[in-house]
Parts: structure tokens; sequence; C-alpha cells
């Protein structure tokens, strides 16, 4: 088995990953990145980028070629219901530097810093890197074991950071069990062709058909049908015909277009929302969707896990620098970034609980919730709402500067 050694060990290439080995080899600390798929092209993942993530981008110098990537913008979130359309959490009342909403392929965003990373000689990225086991001395971890297409590793760090989302391997081994809080929906993804006819931006369309979310992606909709928690198999042996009858239904100006629906295209989310009491062990650190799941709501994923990354930074820069990487240091990353998720996760559920089931089980009206028709006409209330969701209750900033 051969043995690698690196100073923070990162298990884990998606948002969270990602920023955080950038983060680290840009402030001249050795990190390992292991990803353990060969490429990070794979659909149907979080494509919402907000502004939060963007000032983040933007104090990398990496902002403009962010904006180079194919993508959309749009101020806010498009609500359709049966009486009305509301233009949710709309960014242009915001001060910030990007009054709006960014959508881009995942597999873009991660491309783009794992190239800006490959530029520090003291990043390493493994893709095909599948870790399956945790190195330990005595109660502390001390790396990590992985098998690639060259055989069996060790890897052995100072740091090993979890950030291999909601069903992460390390969580086992280290003794963590996430809390639930439950969901009452799934989400069905799917595709469909886009026509120049169609809406120009992403909306949530609210009937009584159901529920249904479209992301503009230039050439084709990525939508997701959300369906009552646990009903995928039910949905299914209703057959096709009976999903491509509600999409039409919901979205009449598609014409024919859903009836190329296909459950073989489809891919099931079950939906989550869970988080870890404790996010740490010594020497092992769960930030991400791997410290805490996120619902869909509010398309918060990417850039709470961006978030993370950057605290995580900002606060164990210096001990990792050191070599001694203490466990009140990792308590302190947990202390920083669990208010802004609690809050977050908090309002997802409630959304879940009050907008989302009555509307899956047919027992609420097909129109705005009674908070965003009142924020209509109280400004201060519009630009709360705005706020959360554009840079949630605690944005982060980078503090570690640059070391070459």
């Amino acid at each position: 088995m051969a043995t690698e050694t690196t100073t923070c060990c990162i298990v884990g290439g998606g948002p969270a990953g990602a920023m955080l080995g950038l983060l680290l080899a840009r402030a001249g600390i050795e990190v390992t990145v292991l990803e353990k798929h060969r490429d990070f092209l794979r659909d149907f993942r979080g494509d919402t980028i907000h502004p939060s993530t963007l000032d983040v981008l933007a104090e990398l110098g990496l902002a403009e070629r962010f904006l180079e990537l194919p993508h959309r913008t749009t101020p806010g979130i498009n609500m359709v219901t049966d009486t009305q359309d509301v233009l949710v959490a709309d960014q242009r009342l915001l001060s910030g530097t990007y009054p709006y909403i960014a959508f881009v392929p995942q597999w873009d965003f991660l491309n783009l810093l794992a190239a800006e990373a490959a530029k520090y000689p003291n990043f390493h990225l493994r893709m095909g890197a599948e870790v399956h086991g945790l190195i330990r001395e005595g109660d502390r971890a001390r790396g990590v074991r992985y098998r690639d297409a060259e055989g069996e590793h060790e890897l052995r760090a100072e740091l090993t950071v979890a950030a291999d989302g909601r069903d992460s391997v390390l969580r086992r081994p280290a003794g963590l069990v996430p809390q639930g809080f439950g969901a009452p929906m799934d989400d069905l993804w799917f595709r469909i062709p886009r026509e120049e006819s169609d809406p120009p931006d992403t909306f949530i369309r609210m009937g009584q058909q159901g529920l249904l979310i479209g992301i503009c992606r230039e050439t084709y909709w990525q939508f997701a049908y959300v369906i009552p928690k646990g009903r995928y198999a039910e949905l299914q042996a209703e057959g096709i015909e009976s999903l491509r009858r509600s999409v039409r239904a919901l979205l009449p100006w598609m014409g024919d277009r859903p009836d190329k629906i296909e459950f073989s295209d489809a891919r099931m989310l079950e939906v989550r929302v869970e988080r870890l009491k404790r996010w740490y062990r010594p020497g092992l650190l769960f930030i991400g969707d791997a410290a805490h799941a996120m619902s869909p709501v509010g398309g918060f994923g990417i850039n709470v896990a961006v978030q993370d990354a950057v605290a995580t930074a900002n606060l164990l820069a210096e001990p990792l620098r050191r070599g001694t990487v203490s466990t009140e240091d990792l308590a302190a990353v947990q202390k920083r970034r669990l208010p802004p998720v609690v809050a977050i996760q908090r309002m997802q559920i409630l959304l879940q609980n009050q907008l989302i089931a009555p509307t899956l089980h047919g027992t609420r009206e097909s129109k705005p919730p009674r908070f965003l028709a009142v924020a209509e006409h109280v400004r201060p209330m519009r630009k709360l709402i705005a706020r959360m969701i554009g840079y949630g209750p605690r944005p982060e900033h980078v503090r570690t500067p640059e070391r070459v």
C-alpha cells in the first residue's frame, strides 16, 4: 500500500471541498482533495449561485471568469401560481455588487475552482480516488485509506475534512449519526428541450396539479417535479403518462414536449433535512452536506457549502500552518457555522410544512403564501426576504491572504 502525506486531506471535490482546497492552497497550505468520480460531469446537481458566493468569487479575483461561463441570471425567483405571479427574493432591493441569482451547471463551477487551485504547487487533486477507511492513532484521525486505478493508498494528514456529501463515508467510522428533521417531499429530476419562445428565467410553478421547479439551461429545462415523500414507486406504478399529464397541466405552453419524459431518463432525489450534533472529532472535521444536509428549498446547498469552506479556511489556516490543529480549533468552525445553518434549515422546514406539504396533498389553494402577499406591499419585508435568500444570516468573507 502506497503511503503519502499532506497537511490537509479533503474528502470530496464538491463545492465545499473544492472551495476549501483552493482557499488553503492559496494560503500556502499543502492540501490534497480526493474525489471518487473521474470528472465533475454529473447532472441533476444544484446550479444556484447566490450573491454571497459571487462575493466570495470576487474576493478571489474569479468573478469575471465565473461570469464568462455559460450561465443565466435572474433578479429573484418567479413563483407562478394559478392566480398570480410573484417575484421572490428580488436582489435588486439590496445594495450588493451582484443584484441577481446566477444559474450555472455545477460541473463548470467546480472546474473553475479546480483550475484556479491547480495554479498552486501545494494543491493536489486526485480524481477517481474512492475513500474507504479512516486512519487513526489513538482517538485522533490521521488521514484516510483510498483506492484508485493504481491500487490502494494511505494518505496521512494533520487534518482530514469530510466534504463528501450527506452520505459521507467517514460518518460511521467517526461514530457520528445525523439528527433528521423530516421532509414531506422528494424531487424527480428530468430534462425537457427548451424553445426560444419559452420563459427566459428559472421559475417555481405551483398549481392544483402539483409543484414544479424549472431551471433554464439554455438549450433545455432541468425540472424538479416535487412528489410526496416516498411516493416514487407509486408514481412509477401509475405509469409515465400520469407524470406527463401533470406536467402538461402545469405548463400548457410546453405543448407536447412533456411527452418526451421517460422514467429511465429521470433521477429521483430523496430530500433530507438533517445535521450532525457534533461536526468534529480530533483531527477530523465535517462541513457542507456531510455535516448538514439541506432541503432544496431556496437553493441554499452550494452557497452554504461555500460559506462553510470560507469559514473553515479563515479559522484553520494558521493552525494548519503551525501543524497544531486542536479540537478547540475544530469546535470553533462549528460554533461559527451552526447558527446560520440552523436558521436556514428552520426556514426550510417551515416552508416545507406550511406551503409544500399542503400543496402536494391538495389541501391548499394555488396562490402565493400569505407572507409573500404581504411582503409585496411592505418594502422592508421584501428586503429581509431578499437578504435571507441572497446572503443568508451570516455571510462569510475571505480573510486568508494569498501566500505565493
